[in-house]
């Protein structure tokens, strides 16, 4: 069973996409997440906490061979494997996150806080990503994307970020790349562009995108 979780997890999909025989021309799996700054008491930003909604087709894909007291119904419990897998496998990805604080790139740490739940017939992956220290932030620059654009990334439509205990001066600023953005770029390039080697990360063209400044 772990194995065949390995093979459904979301991280396993992105690498195929990365490092396999051909590349994709197109999104296999949609994500709709919600995104939140986490800030100490001091004010000092310490990580970003992500809650990833996958799309129906692969949620029934991945829990078709989850064994379930209940049947369509999944507990955390049942649900800890998966989680657990797909966390390991992102890391490879960078969970699919990349941070500039100061203007200088900044790394996560191991995630913490994760788990799957089921609802509605979908999966959502909830994890927090700690800076390796905690920074007292003035310009925190964040990305969110697949670089082989295998995974589709999108905010949800209503507050899909939020600053949780940041400083009551900060702001932050939010770029959706819109859908006509995606097909007319897609269609413009062909499939020919996704078998040059300089097309392996296409899907920064399509990033979600949040800035904060604080004082």
């Amino acid at each position: 069973m772990v194995d065949r979780l390995c093979r459904l997890a979301l991280g396993a999909l992105a690498g195929l996409a990365l490092t396999g025989a051909s590349a994709f021309a197109h999104p296999h799996v949609w994500v709709t997440m919600k995104s939140e700054l986490v800030y100490a008491s001091d004010g000092s930003l310490t990580g970003v906490r992500h809650a990833w909604t996958f799309d129906d087709m692969f949620s029934a894909f991945a829990t078709q061979d989850i064994q379930s007291k209940q049947k369509g119904v999944y507990t955390r419990e049942e649900l800890a494997p998966l989680a657990e897998v797909n966390v390991t496998s992102l890391k490879e990805f960078d969970y699919f996150t990349f941070a500039k604080v100061n203007g200088k790139k900044t790394a996560f740490t191991d995630p913490k806080d994760y788990h799957v739940e089921y609802k509605d017939s979908v999966l959502t992956l909830h994890f927090t990503l700690p800076f390796a220290t905690p920074v007292k932030a003035k310009t925190l620059d964040l990305e969110i994307y697949d670089p082989s654009f295998f995974v589709d990334f999108s905010f949800q439509e209503k507050d899909a970020v939020a600053l949780a205990g940041a400083p009551a001066q900060c702001a932050f600023t939010v770029k959706k790349p819109t859908d006509a953005d995606v097909t007319a770029q897609v269609n413009r390039l062909g499939e020919a562009f996704f078998n040059q080697a300089d097309s392996s990360n296409y899907g920064a063209m399509f990033a979600n995108k949040i800035s904060v400044k604080c004082p």
